[in-house]
């Protein structure tokens, strides 16, 4: 039997529009609309799942789903970024984004390195079994990034290659150790299975 892990980006909020690094702002009117409009496309699942953040739960609760909270699935850990956009740090700290784009064991904001979050990402993901089904996640877009290049064993410097658009839907299929993607589809309603 195959685990199935499908994880949903969250809905635009103010600091995606922003281009800055989460603050924990709440999901914004726009977004929740978006996350309703997008509700009747999700994939069937046997449980669902999200991130602790305001942004990932705003969505799942718009989508009309009640996930169980995983501490597992937090957004990359920016330190004294939080809430700061790119280009301001870029011009404050142009060094330090240097090192930390170019470096993934890098964290001179204070928080966690890439290197962090696609191991705790990863050890998530590897610790599904066969037993978990259908699980569907919403989480930010760099544990998105994360999972798949933990999945795929990818080069970590191909992290910032990887774009994970709002509402877009990443799958994982297989089981520890070996995993398939099929990634960035919109949520769009799942062919009935056939009737036998």
């Amino acid at each position: 039997m195959t685990v199935r892990v499908t994880l949903l980006s969250p809905a635009m909020g103010a600091a995606l529009r922003e281009a800055r690094f989460d603050d924990g702002d709440p999901l914004d009117d726009a977004g929740v609309r978006q996350a309703r409009a997008a509700a009747g496309g999700l994939p069937r699942i046997s449980a669902a799942l999200c991130a602790p953040s305001p942004r990932c739960r705003g969505t799942a609760t718009a989508l009309g789903l009640s996930p169980a909270s995983v501490p597992e699935l937090r957004d990359l850990e920016v330190g004294g970024w939080r809430g700061r956009g790119l280009a301001e740090l870029s011009a404050a700290e142009p060094e330090a984004v240097a090192a930390w784009l170019a470096d993934p064991g890098a964290a001179p904001h204070g928080g966690e390195s890439l290197l962090d979050l696609v191991a705790r990402v990863g050890s998530w993901l590897d610790g599904r079994t066969d037993d978990d089904g259908r699980l569907l996640a919403v989480v930010e877009p760099a544990v998105v990034r994360a999972a798949v290049v933990h999945a795929l064993e990818l080069p970590l410097r191909l992290f910032w290659r990887l774009d994970v658009p709002p509402l877009t839907l990443t799958e994982l299929t297989g089981r520890a150790g070996r995993w398939n993607l099929r990634c960035g589809r919109p949520p769009a309603p799942e062919p009935a299975p056939p009737v036998s």
